[in-house]
Parts: structure tokens; C-alpha cells; sequence
């Protein structure tokens, strides 16, 4: 009967509506999509149906995963494939595409030796077969070292574009042929083991991320500040400083954290109940395992929202809780009437990370549908802070006045205030399957009131649709066509913009029935209606993140 959406809805007693969600059946294999891929390192230029507006002129910068296995080793985790770095040229309604492996340890050293030599985040690396028995005994005992296949996506410091993932190592690259220019490693500058993909950006260019740290008193968070401007050509990190230290609930299990949210005056941390197990990960090669085998959801925990002071670190005695929730992506962040609104897509379910083993990406049939209909699903929520908190603020009422919203908080100690969310959306986006890899009109409404934001449907273990969805009336329009698979949006502004979604929206679109059918797709981003597409004869693998470089 094909992938059809089974919903039905259910009237309950008192008049309201609610959807029950019944399973998908009959799901496109998209194992072509998780395959290895060749690079395209010299420009090739791409066939456009339709127009391209001659305004838009820059490079969209992808990253991803391109290439599972060496020799007769493979990868087990989608996140573990080899970083593809990908460039679509754009300039007079023309479109040019290359893309080229990251030249990264990873990448070189298992090419050298036709094996995976490099463990990665769900791929434990076995011992050199060259070594004696007693040598690959004692390789147990050794730390795995962290990767630096910086495969997850495109980031900016200091007017730099670099490639990271969330470990401590990330690489420059020429966003013009996409080479890799230097490695360059967070540690060296500053007492962090790692940072985050999803770094924000001040108008001003100061940068904000975050990352862990690991020592004899257990972990830390650690808010993290890169200045703005390079001291000299050679510059990377220099000047960067943490901002601030939180204390994990539990200092041997920390939580898993993928980004973070920030308003104009504020960073928001997210503490959530996906956990790391440090005991299992330090063991994890002693033990044969995986880094992947020591994260684990605990439902039972409470999420705890900490909310700390851009200018001077202070990080709020007052914490912020909600339900167990997951989320790995924000949309946005700001402050209003006293009040800090934070929009971010989670789940009531935090397994999603164990989930993405290449062998259930690449399942067909009933077996495709199982782990689909099993995933819990992604949907935009708010959840209102109120920042003034004092001994004098009553207890057990709902300290939320603004009346356009239906978010809830409560104060239940001095401490703490209990945190309920407001749907961003209505009925309609469980037939799309909720929503992920948002995006925003960062130039114009980040850590600013808006009121659209954009996405990818899910009614598939990977995007199958684009949204864009309306804040005011809670309704989104969408692009959708059977058989195909965008990738997450980005958002271009028109440069004579008035409204806040005058522009473009971006996005691959692979289709695993098609041989190199992938095409660059434009969509007005006002009306969300189909432009032009600019095919590219090249086979793709379903990548993650990436962003538009302006400059021509």
C-alpha cells in the first residue's frame, strides 16, 4: 500500500482531539543514501531546471559522512563514515558542485592501511593483525585516541571556515576547493576535551560553544568564548577562555549534549538524560566495545535547563526543570517581558542515538518499518523561563503571564522551577512525521523574537520533506515528492529583504531509486514553491549539516 500515513483521530470525551499514531508500513529503502561514495575534487557544473534568482551569489558548504569501510573492515554507526566535504557554487543562476574527503589522520591512516585503524564513535578499531599476541593485549589497556573525521559540519571562527565534529580536534579548510589546511586542536588552547558542531555567533563575531572537560574531580561543562578577531594570519583559537564551569548532577555520568541554546544576554545548557557512562568509555577498548556502548538514556531523570550570564560567566542559582525530554538541535532563543523563551526540537524518548547503526539505515521491508515505527519522534516545543526569580516569588502557580502562550512554569523551591512546554505546532505536522535540522534567518532573528523557522520532515529514518513552519497560527507550508530525500534547509535572505522570510531555502535532495539523481533544490522561501533545480551527475551520501558562505 506504499508508505501511506496512518493516523487516525480518536474524540475523547470532553471534545478534544488527539492523534494516534499507527505504524508506517511499506518505507523506501534508502540504503543508497548510507553507501560509500567517490569524490568530485574538480568543479563539474550542474544541469538547472527553472531559474535561479541572479541575486544569489556563494557556496553552500555540506558535511557529512561519505565512505564506510576500508578493505574488509566497516563502520557500525552512520556517525562513524569518513567526512565528505561538499561546495555548491552558485553565482548568476549558475550552479557548480565538487566535493572532496576530509584529509584528516582518520581518513589518511585507514587509507594507508586498507583498514579501520581509527575507532570511532560506534566502530572500535581492532588491533594491528601485524602486532604479536602479547603487543595487541596490551593495545587494550591503551585510551582510544579521539578522531578528528570531522564529519558532522561547516563552522565558523574568527572569519575562518572550519569542519568539526565533538571532539577536540577540528580542521581548516578552504571553503573555495575545499582542501584541508591544519588540524587544529581545542585542547591546546583552553582545558576542554572536545566542543560542539553548533557553535552561535554574536553580531560582532564573537563565537559561544561549549565542551566538556575531564579530570581527577570528575567532568565539567564548560561554556566556551572565542574572540571575534585574529591577532595575526596564523591565528586559530587564540584568545579563547572558559566562560564558565557547571557541575554535572553526576559527576561520572555526565549528560550527552550535541548544542546549546543562546539569547542576547544568555547561554542555555541542557542537561538531559542521555548519559555517558565515563567507566564504561574509559574501558570501552579494554572491554571490545564501542565509545557508543557507554551512552544510555535514563528516563527516570528530570532535564535541568542552566542559564548562564554572557558578560560575566555567572551561572543562575536557579535551575529550570522539565520532564525527561532529548534534543539535539535548537531553533532559537530570546528574551521577553522577563522572560526566556527557548524553541527546541526534542523527543519524550532519548534512544535515537543508538539507533542510527548503518545496518537499520541500510534494512528494507518489514525490518525498515520496525526501527522506524520503534523511533520516538522529534517535535518544536517552547519552554518559558522566567528570569526574576526571587524568595519572594510565590510558590505553586504558574508564574507564565504572557498570554499567548500555553508554556507553563512553577516554582516549587527557591532553586528550582518546573517547566512545561507549549507546542510549536499543530495536529497536521504528525502526518510529516515532526521535525528536525532547523533553521532560522540566523543573520536577522537569532536570540530575537520571529516568527518562521524551517526544517525537515521525518516520516522516514532520514528528512523526506522541507517545512516551513509559521509561528503565528502554528501552520507550515511544504515541499515534498515521493521518493526523494532533502537534507537539512538553509535559509539565503534576498539583500533588499523587508520580511523576515524574504529569501531562499537550499537543500539537497537525493533519491535512492535514481543512479546520480542528487540535485541542488531552490525553493522561494516566502511562498515555499519550487524555483529551479540544478542536477549534479554524481551518486551522494545523506549528509548532516552545513552552511552559505556569501562571499562570491
Amino acid at each position: 500500500r506504499g508508505a501511506e500515513s496512518y493516523y487516525s483521530y480518536v474524540s475523547k470525551s470532553c471534545g478534544a482531539t488527539e492523534f494516534i499514531t499507527s505504524a508506517l508500513k511499506g518505507l523506501e529503502t534508502i540504503e543508497p543514501l548510507v553507501r560509500s561514495v567517490e569524490e568530485t575534487p574538480e568543479p563539474i557544473s550542474a544541469e538547472v531546471q527553472g531559474t535561479i534568482p541572479s541575486w544569489i551569489s556563494g557556496k553552500l558548504l555540506r558535511n557529512g559522512p561519505g565512505k564506510f569501510e576500508f578493505g574488509n573492515t566497516h563502520y557500525n554507526h552512520w556517525f562513524d563514515g569518513m567526512a565528505m566535504l561538499h561546495q555548491f557554487k552558485i553565482h548568476e543562476g549558475q550552479v557548480t558542485y565538487m566535493s572532496r574527503f576530509l584529509d584528516s589522520d582518520a581518513y589518511k591512516n585507514n587509507r594507508e592501511k586498507d583498514r579501520i585503524v581509527m575507532s570511532e564513535f560506534g566502530t572500535l578499531a581492532m588491533p594491528d593483525p601485524c602486532k604479536n599476541v602479547f603487543q595487541r593485549f596490551l593495545s587494550r589497556f591503551e585510551m582510544i585516541t579521539p578522531t578528528d573525521n570531522a564529519s558532522v559540519s561547516f563552522v565558523k571562527y574568527k572569519g575562518d571556515f572550519f569542519v568539526s565534529t565533538e571532539t577536540n580536534f577540528m580542521h581548516r579548510v578552504n571553503p573555495e576547493n575545499l582542501e584541508s589546511l591544519e588540524k587544529v586542536d581545542w585542547s591546546k588552547f583552553i582545558a576542554v576535551n572536545g566542543a560542539t558542531a553548533h557553535p552561535h555567533y554574536d553580531p560582532d563575531g564573537t563565537t559561544y560553544n561549549m565542551g566538556n572537560s575531564y579530570g581527577s574531580k570528575g567532568a565539567l561543562y564548560n561554556i566556551i568564548r572565542v574572540p571575534p578577531e585574529k591577532t595575526d594570519a596564523k591565528d586559530t583559537l587564540q584568545g579563547t577562555k572558559i566562560l564558565c564551569s557547571i557541575v554535572p548532577a553526576n559527576k561520572s555520568h555526565p549528560s550527552y549534549y550535541h548544542s546549546f541554546a543562546m539569547s542576547e544576554n544568555y547561554v542555555v545548557f541542557i542537561e538531559q538524560p542521555i548519559k555517558m557512562d565515563l567507566m564504561k568509555i574509559v574501558t570501552c577498548k579494554l572491554r571490545g566495545k564501542a565509545m557508543s556502548d557507554g551512552i544510555y538514556w535514563d528516563p527516570k531523570l528530570e532535564t535541568v535547563f542552566h542559564v548562564v550570564n554572557k558578560k560575566n560567566g555567572e551561572v543562575s542559582s536557579v535551575k529550570y526543570h522539565t520532564k525527561a525530554i532529548s534534543t539535539f538541535h535548537q531553533i532559537n532563543a530570546f528574551e521577553e517581558d522577563g522572560f526566556l523563551m527557548i524553541d527546541l526540537c526534542c523527543s519524550d524518548n532519548g534512544q535515537a542515538i543508538n539507533n542510527y547503526l548503518i545496518q537499520n539505515l541500510r534494512k528494507s521491508g518489514d525490518a525498515l518499518d520496525e526501527v522506524y515505527n520503534t523511533m520516538g519522534r522529534v517535535f518544536p516545543r517552547r519552554f518559558v523561563l522566567p528570569l526574576n526569580v526571587t524568595g519572594e516569588t510565590p510558590t505553586d502557580q504558574n508564574l507564565n503571564t504572557r498570554l499567548s502562550s500555553s508554556a507553563t512554569c512553577v516554582k516549587v523551591s527557591n532553586d528550582k522551577v518546573f517547566c512545561q512546554h507549549e507546542d510549536l505546532h499543530g495536529d497536521e505536522l504528525h502526518q510529516y512525521g515532526g521535525l528536525e535540522f532547523p533553521q532560522i534567518n540566523y543573520g536577522r532573528n537569532n536570540t530575537r523574537p520571529y516568527r518562521y523557522f524551517y526544517g525537515c520532515g521525518f516520516r522516514h529514518l532520514v528528512g523526506d520533506s522541507l517545512l516551513k513552519m509559521d509561528l503565528k497560527d502554528k501552520t507550515f507550508k511544504v515541499w515534498q515528492q515521493k521518493g526523494f530525500f532533502p537534507s537539512e534547509p538553509a535559509f539565503v535572505a534576498s539583500p533588499d529583504a523587508v520580511e523576515e522570510d524574504e529569501g531562499l531555502i537550499l537543500s539537497v535532495v537525493l533519491s535512492p531509486s535514481q543512479d546520480k539523481g542528487a540535485f541542488l533544490l531552490v525553493l522561494d522561501s516566502k511562498s515555499f514553491e519550487e524555483l529551479a533545480r540544478a542536477y549534479v551527475p554524481v551518486n551522494m551520501a545523506y549528509g548532516f549539516h552545513g552552511t552559505f558562505d556569501a562571499s562570491a
